[in-house]
């Protein structure tokens, strides 16, 4: 097995156990914990200023921070997303600066291309044949994709509400699709999770790269705030608003953010905003209640067309919560009607495509203005973590519907 000369191997968040990576491969073995890769930071031999000097842009430039080596990868060149500026949106929420990082710039159009091509290189270096996972869609799409590049054979579970993209490119790229059935109207993901769990009953020699099982997932992720902060030369932003539903980007973002300021490349951590939708919000809930872990919702108490942050249970709340706290963060819950309506106007007065679910940073973020969260003077960064032809058949029908509204109220 390769590996980069800082990893040292993984450590449970929960019970504290440490574990060689050869063989812990997922979950942790004593008490069933998320693993987390562990490096020695003493032996990092890698500096802001040597990072000026490498070329390519991809989230592999960081490979000193990653368990595996760019030469060990499966890459499809994911990363190097843009940084944009957004005028209109500043002036509009009164801020210094609006920047979005625009995940959907990423091959296969997510963020989720990030945790699966370091998950699909430990499993290639595990020596797996077969990888699965569910998904709520996208992630779906990318484990295709990565294990195709990987010569692996994939085995995605979705729900039925998971959008005709996902589905259909999951099949494009040659992986087995289930798409389960609806109970009573539209199966969620917790039914995806369900056929799963059963799939991997079965079959205990596949792979899974299933969030938080895989301990490579967050740490592929935590590859954006690293390029976010080398963007702003090593300066941290005032808020970074992330749209969450398992939250694996945000917690992955903010290990990074720890370590650029334990490596001495930035003073400050980065303050980081979770976004949800007001029909599933179990972490805003959570963060307003001061828990520290969400109260599940049940899949019929799930009332958002957002389907990538429809996520009723997350199960690293802990670690989302530990994270906007310790970072001097927040949370926010807007309307499936304001979050389209955010995705209109980035749209429309900046020309930036975003998903209709990533759009929940964007109304996050006017809502959190309204409150008074901001000053004039803060650069607030909005992660736009999927393109916008990802949820295509949503937003044209928001702007007809919208239209209609407005020519009754005339």
């Amino acid at each position: 097995m390769e590996t980069t000369t800082a990893f040292e191997g993984l450590s449970c968040v929960d019970c504290g156990s440490t574990f060689d990576a050869e063989t812990a491969t997922h979950r942790c073995p004593d008490c069933d914990g998320i693993l987390d890769p562990t490096y020695d930071y003493d032996r990092i031999d890698l500096t802001p200023a040597a990072l000026n000097g490498r070329t390519g842009d991809s989230m592999w430039r960081y490979e000193e921070l990653l368990p595996f080596p760019r030469d060990a990868a499966v890459t499809l060149g994911e990363g190097g997303t843009p940084l944009v500026e957004c005028p209109a949106l500043a002036e509009a929420m009164d801020v210094g600066r609006v920047l979005l990082k625009d995940e959907g710039d990423n091959p296969t159009g997510t963020f989720k291309d990030r945790g699966q091509s370091l998950a699909m290189t430990a499993a290639r270096e595990h020596g797996a044949t077969d990888v699965a996972l569910n998904s709520a869609g996208n992630a779906g799409q990318a484990a295709a994709a990565y294990a195709a590049r990987a010569g692996l054979d994939a085995h995605v579970f979705l729900p039925s509400r998971a959008g005709f993209t996902q589905k259909a490119m999951t099949e494009v790229h040659g992986a087995d699709l289930t798409v389960t059935d609806p109970v009573d109207g539209t199966s969620e993901i917790g039914d995806a999770g369900k056929a799963y769990a059963a799939g991997m009953d079965d079959n205990p020699e596949w792979y899974s790269t299933k969030t938080f099982v895989t301990p490579y997932r967050h740490e592929g992720k935590k590859t954006m705030a690293l390029e976010l902060l080398e963007q702003l030369d090593w300066e941290a932003p005032d808020a970074v608003v992330y749209p969450t539903g398992g939250g694996v980007g945000l917690i992955g973002m903010h290990k990074a953010a720890r370590e650029a300021r334990d490596l001495g490349w930035t003073d400050e951590l980065v303050p980081m905003y979770a976004a949800q939708a007001a029909g599933c919000a179990p972490v805003v809930d959570a963060y307003e209640a001061g828990t520290d872990r969400h109260e599940p919702l049940a899949d019929d108490e799930v009332d958002t067309a957002c389907n990538g942050i429809a996520i009723p249970d997350p199960g690293a709340s802990p670690l989302i919560l530990d994270a906007i706290r310790e970072s001097d963060g927040g949370a926010v819950a807007t309307t499936d009607r304001e979050i389209l309506d955010a995705a209109i106007r980035v749209a429309r007065e900046e020309g930036l495509e975003t998903g209709a679910t990533c759009a929940a940073a964007a109304s996050g973020a006017f809502a959190l203005a309204a409150a008074g969260e901001f000053g004039p003077d803060d650069t607030v960064v909005l992660l736009n973590t999927g393109a916008g032809n990802k949820d295509v058949d949503t937003l044209r029908a928001h702007v007809g519907e919208t239209a209609t509204e407005s020519s009754q109220a005339d």
